[in-house]
This record gives structure tokens, C-alpha cells and sequence, in this order.
């Protein structure tokens, strides 16, 4: 089964930081999705630190940066 996608493309800030966030607060424990966005998101990977969600960023070759977040 793969993780949902939440597409944050294209989005004026603070809505993909939102988008995120409202995931993450619908995330079950050992849930994944993948969050797509035009840039690395440093803030909400601090925010991801500090909270002790799993995640792995990555460029792919459209430009786009996926990330996979996951509750412990």
C-alpha cells in the first residue's frame, strides 16, 4: 500500500506549511504520506524534529521536493 500524497505545489506560504500540519494531525501512529512541494521546507522540518516524526527528503527530477513524513 503506498502513503497519500498531499500536493503543496504551486502554494503561497503558509499554505503548504498547513497542509502539512493538517495531515500530520490526521497521521495514526505508524502512518506515512508524502508531501510534495516547490522548495525545501526548513521550518517545517525543524518542526518535525522537534515533534519526533520520521522524515526523508528528496529532489526528484521535475524539480520538485518529495518528502516522506511518518509518526513513530
Amino acid at each position: 500500500m503506498s502513503a497519500p500524497i498531499v500536493d503543496a505545489r504551486g502554494l503561497e506560504p503558509p499554505e503548504p506549511f498547513e497542509k502539512a500540519m493538517e495531515a500530520l494531525a490526521d497521521l495514526a501512529p505508524g502512518g506515512q504520506f508524502v508531501l510534495l512541494l516547490d522548495r525545501m521546507p526548513h521550518p517545517l522540518l525543524r518542526v518535525l524534529d522537534r515533534d519526533g516524526y520520521r522524515h526523508e527528503a528528496r529532489f526528484r527530477d521535475d524539480g520538485a521536493v518529495e518528502i516522506l513524513i511518518g509518526r513513530p
